[in-house]
C-alpha cells in the first residue's frame, strides 16, 4: 500500500510544487479534524514543531457553541491557546484534495508543553502506555457504517433537513447491482484513502437503503483510530464532492436501522504472538483474552457514553436491528454486545457492537482498553456465553438505554476515574450533561404534531 511522507519527501514535493497546502490537525471531543491550511513553504520553515489553537476546541459542543462548567477552559479564563504539535509520523498526502498534505497533530499545555489529559488522542495514548509497561500491544479495528443521500448538505440544510431522500431505494445489503450505482463516491473513497496510507480493505452496502460500510485492516491502535477519523472526514468531503450529503448521524429516521462502529479489539506480545490465542483451550480463547472480555462485559455500562454521546445515539439500540441492547457475549451472534469472532483460530479476537457511528474513535477504543485492562487486572472470570436471541435473554445487564442514564455510569465509575484520572471523567461529563440540556431545552416538531390539537 502508498506508505506514509517522510519530512524529507514532503519538501520535495514542495520543491516540485506538487504540494502547496499541509492541512494541521488536532482531532476534537466529536472526533472531527480542526485546524489551519498552512502554505506548505512556511509549514516547512516555521511550523512543523508547533503552532497554536484556540484552547476552546477542546471544549465545545457539535455547534461550535462554548459552554460553561468545563474546569479546563472558560470564558473567565480568557479561553487561551493550546499547542498544536505536528506527529509527523502521521504527515501523508491527501490525494482527493490538489496540492494537499496533512499532519496530525498531538495538543499541549501552552504554558507547561505537556499533554492536554483530556484530548482525544492523548487519552488513548495513556492506555496505549498502560499497555505498553506490561508488554502488550493492542491490535484494533473499526468498520465505518454510514448514509448516503440523493441530495448534497448544502440543500439539505437549506431545506430544514426536511424529506430525506437516501441514494438507493431499497436494502443494499452485500448488493453489487445497487452498489455499482454508487461508484462515483466509494470507488474514489477506497482508492483515495489507501493512497493516503489508510489500509482499507473494502466496501459494501449495508442493511438499509443508502446505507454503506467501509473496512479498514487492523492496526495498532493509535493508528486504528487516526485512520478512523480520516476515513470518517474523507466520506464526507468526497461525498461533497459529488454533490452528496453522507451522514455519521445513528439513526436518522425512526424506521430505518441505525449505523454502527464495531470495534475490533486483539491483544498481541511484542514479539507478534497473539496473547489471546490457546490452541488447547476452548475455542481457541487464552485466559487472557478471557479475562478481558470480562472486563469488557463487567464496565460497559460505565463507558457506554464513550460508544454513544449523544441523545441520538440512544435512538439505535432497538431489539430486531442488529443494534445490542445487552452487555453479554456469544460467540458468532450479531445479536449479542459482544461477538467472539474467529473462534478456534489464531485470529481469535473480539468485536464491540455496542458503539455508533457518531463515536469518537480515541475516547472508544481508549475507554474499551481500560475496562479490559481492569478486567486483567482483577482476574475477571468470564461468564459462558449466551446463545440465541440474546434480544430475548432475561436477568441480563442492559446497555444504558439513555444520554442520562450514561451520564451517570460514566460520572460515577471509579474504574475509568482510575484508569483515565479524575479530570478526564469530569470534562466529558460535562459534555454529557451539555448535550442533555440542550435537548431538553428544546420543542421538537413531534411534540408540536402530537400534541398541538389534542393535548
Amino acid at each position: 500500500m502508498a506508505t506514509l511522507l517522510t519530512f524529507d519527501k514532503l519538501k520535495n514535493h514542495i520543491q516540485k510544487g506538487t504540494i502547496d497546502t499541509v492541512l494541521t490537525c488536532i482531532v476534537d471531543m466529536q472526533g472531527r479534524l480542526m485546524g489551519k491550511r498552512f502554505h506548505a513553504q512556511n509549514f516547512i520553515d516555521h511550523s512543523a514543531h508547533e503552532t497554536h489553537c484556540c484552547n476552546y476546541l477542546l471544549a465545545t459542543d457539535l455547534e461550535m457553541a462554548t459552554p460553561e462548567g468545563y474546569a479546563a477552559s472558560s470564558w473567565s479564563q480568557g479561553y487561551g491557546d493550546y499547542i498544536m504539535q505536528p506527529d509527523l509520523d502521521t504527515l501523508r498526502l491527501v490525494p482527493w484534495l490538489a496540492g494537499t498534505a496533512m499532519v496530525l497533530c498531538d495538543v499541549l499545555d501552552h504554558h507547561t508543553h505537556k499533554p492536554v489529559p483530556h484530548s482525544p488522542r492523548a487519552i488513548l495514548k495513556r492506555q496505549i502506555d498502560r499497555l505498553a509497561a506490561a508488554g502488550i500491544i493492542a491490535q484494533t479495528a473499526t468498520e465505518l457504517e454510514f448514509f448516503l443521500f440523493e441530495k448534497s448538505f448544502e440543500q439539505i440544510r437549506k431545506e430544514g433537513f426536511q424529506d430525506l431522500t437516501p441514494i438507493s431505494g431499497y436494502n443494499e445489503d452485500y448488493h453489487i447491482l445497487q452498489t455499482t450505482k454508487e461508484e462515483h463516491v466509494m470507488r474514489p473513497l477506497r482508492n483515495h484513502l489507501f493512497a493516503a496510507g489508510v489500509p482499507v480493505e473494502n466496501s459494501k452496502g449495508e442493511a438499509e437503503a443508502g446505507q454503506e460500510e467501509l473496512n479498514i485492516r487492523y492496526a495498532p491502535a493509535l493508528d486504528c483510530a487516526d485512520h478512523h477519523t480520516i476515513a470518517k472526514h474523507a466520506t464526507k468531503e468526497i461525498a461533497w464532492q459529488q454533490g452528496h450529503a453522507a451522514t455519521f448521524l445513528p439513526k436518522w429516521h425512526h424506521t430505518k436501522v441505525g449505523s454502527s462502529s464495531h470495534v475490533h479489539q486483539s491483544l498481541w506480545s511484542t514479539d507478534g504472538s497473539s496473547l489471546f490465542y490457546d490452541e488447547n483451550a476452548d475455542l481457541g480463547m487464552s485466559q487472557t483474552m478471557q479475562h478481558y472480555m470480562a472486563g469488557l462485559i463487567k464496565y460497559a455500562p460505565d463507558y457506554t457514553y464513550f460508544l454513544a454521546p449523544y441523545i441520538n445515539s440512544y435512538k439505535r439500540f432497538a431489539k430486531g436491528t442488529f443494534a445490542p441492547t445487552k452487555t453479554v457475549w456469544s460467540v458468532d451472534n450479531r445479536t449479542a454486545g459482544f461477538r467472539l469472532c474467529g473462534a478456534g483460530t489464531k485470529a481469535v479476537r473480539i468485536e464491540c457492537r455496542i458503539g455508533g457511528s457518531d463515536l469518537n474513535p480515541y475516547l472508544a477504543i481508549a475507554a474499551l482498553l481500560a475496562a479490559g485492562l481492569k478486567g486483567l487486572e482483577d482476574k475477571l472470570e468470564l461468564p459462558a456465553p449466551t446463545r440465541g436471541d440474546v434480544y430475548e435473554s432475561a436477568d441480563v445487564t442492559e446497555i444504558p438505554r439513555t444520554l442520562r442514564a450514561a451520564t451517570n455510569t460514566l460520572q460515577t465509575s471509579s474504574m475509568l476515574r482510575a484508569a483515565m484520572g479524575d479530570e478526564v471523567i469530569d470534562h466529558y461529563t460535562r459534555a454529557a450533561t451539555w448535550e442533555q440540556e440542550e435537548y431538553d431545552r428544546v420543542v421538537t416538531d413531534y411534540e408540536i404534531a402530537r400534541g398541538f390539537e389534542k393535548a
